[in-house]
């Protein structure tokens, strides 16, 4: 069905915020997402100032059979905040984070970033599990899971979510915790967006201030993946470090001589006390030749900036990602592989540890499933020009067929692209079924489709 003038007045009429079509000036920024692979052209963007506005737009989506995406930090890599000829739903102008420190919570509007959360509750010397980029927005984040610095010492994001307003298919908002539709509630935590729009989501917090955090680098070898492997096992949960594989970064802490070659580097944040910062160090000379290394005491918000140059909105990417019980010989050596053909400066591979914390959350407590995996894995490329996408695609393709004899069958949903509908269920694994019946319960007629969705 086709909007017409008279209708999209309708919308205008029935929203604080704005609405932009074909032909706005606005339009074209309206419709940018963070993946410049995804260049498409809705038929309109709602930019949603309260719960309202979302309502008005998902019942008006709903009235002229448009497909609905929902766009909260824009930071999808499969680009499912928007959509050819569909209404997007954008959450950027719902920013507010509001702390109480007594209660030690906080609350986060559907279109905050973790850079405003994070800001927002270090005022208070609080923090809770938030992604690596600062950009990265609360609510995606969270309802994939939700993996960051503080994974191991309290948890996934998703793990301390204590509630959710969610505007649902119908148009009704719905509040859920653990005794208000507790089983929305349970589906939120990992499910991605199958079930609503996330319109504000209440987190625990928790006593942060400072950590000691920042890069260490050595060769591409494996060796110092094995090593990293051993730290990570027997370090503290204090003590959280991503293995990052890249080309090495044009930085002052690392010599020239390594800019633009492969490395590997133990991207480390340390929520202990400052007395053990040496020890740290010493954990990490201890992986193997240390080429570079940018390690100091900051604020808790400033290591969830560090990577936010080297991946600002307008690149292209695709990605991959899988989940591990161990980090195999395999593994380690088709991780090195590829990191010697590291497309660009740009691209990367990650390897979360998911343990500590996450691993006292039972796999059926929470739509997350793989409790007992202990790392997880994020790689693909990212390119600055559209000529190189089809090689780059390739190219990760490659890297995942190599990676997949080494790791378990499914991984984690906000890792996934456009192409991985197929790993929907082995991404749930003994969690599908009990998600697929929240879904027809809360969405029978799969509006809240551009996801890794759960077909109704």
């Amino acid at each position: 069905m086709t909007t017409t003038t008279h209708s999209l007045d309708t919308l205008r009429g029935a929203v604080r915020g704005t609405v932009v079509t074909r032909g706005d000036p606005s339009y074209d920024v309206s419709r940018r997402v963070y993946n410049a692979l995804h260049d498409r052209r809705p038929a309109v963007v709602v930019h949603a100032v309260d719960a309202g506005d979302v309502i008005a737009a998902v019942l008006y989506a709903r009235e002229h059979a448009l497909p609905l995406a929902v766009r909260g930090g824009s930071h999808s890599v499969a680009g499912f905040g928007t959509v050819d000829d569909g209404l997007v739903v954008d959450l950027s102008r719902m920013r507010g984070v509001r702390v109480d420190p007594e209660a030690r919570t906080a609350r986060a509007e559907g279109g905050a970033t973790w850079g405003d959360f994070n800001h927002a509750a270090h005022a208070f010397g609080l923090a809770t599990t938030g992604g690596v980029i600062s950009t990265t927005g609360v609510g995606g984040l969270t309802l994939g899971g939700g993996m960051g610095h503080l994974s191991r010492r309290y948890g996934l994001s998703c793990d301390n979510l204590i509630a959710a307003d969610v505007v649902t298919a119908e148009g009704a908002l719905v509040s859920c915790d653990a005794e208000r539709h507790p089983d929305l509630f349970w589906a939120l935590r990992g499910g991605g967006g199958n079930f609503g729009v996330a319109v504000s989501l209440a987190y625990r917090v928790h006593p942060l201030s400072d950590v000691f955090g920042g890069l260490t680098c050595y060769p591409l070898d494996p060796d110092v993946a094995r090593a990293w492997q051993r730290m990570t096992t027997d370090a503290p949960v204090e003590l959280n470090s991503i293995l990052v594989m890249a080309l090495g970064p044009e930085e002052p802490f690392l010599p020239e001589r390594w800019h633009g070659r492969p490395i590997c580097a133990a991207f480390t944040c340390f929520s202990g006390p400052a007395a053990d910062d040496d020890k740290v160090l010493a954990r990490l000379d201890g992986l193997g030749p240390v080429v570079g290394r940018f390690m100091e005491r900051m604020p808790y918000p400033v290591v969830n900036t560090l990577f936010d140059e080297q991946l600002p909105p307008g690149l292209f990417h695709y990605w991959k990602g899988n989940f591990s019980r161990g980090l195999t010989d395999g593994a380690i050596d088709a991780h090195v592989a590829y990191g010697e053909t590291m497309p660009s400066m740009e691209s990367d591979t990650a390897i979360f540890p998911i343990d500590g914390a996450c691993h006292e959350v039972g796999r059926e407590e929470t739509a997350f499933a793989y409790r007992d995996a202990d790392f997880s894995h994020s790689f693909g490329a990212s390119w600055t020009d559209a000529a190189d996408s089809e090689a780059n695609i390739a190219w990760t393709r490659a890297y995942d067929r190599a990676l997949r004899p080494h790791t378990e069958e499914g991984g984690y949903v906000n890792f996934m692209d456009t192409d991985d509908q197929d790993r929907v269920r082995v991404n749930y694994r003994q969690n599908f079924d009990r998600l697929r019946t929240v879904k027809r319960r809360y969405d029978p007629d799969n509006v809240f489709r551009l996801n890794q969705n759960i077909v109704p």
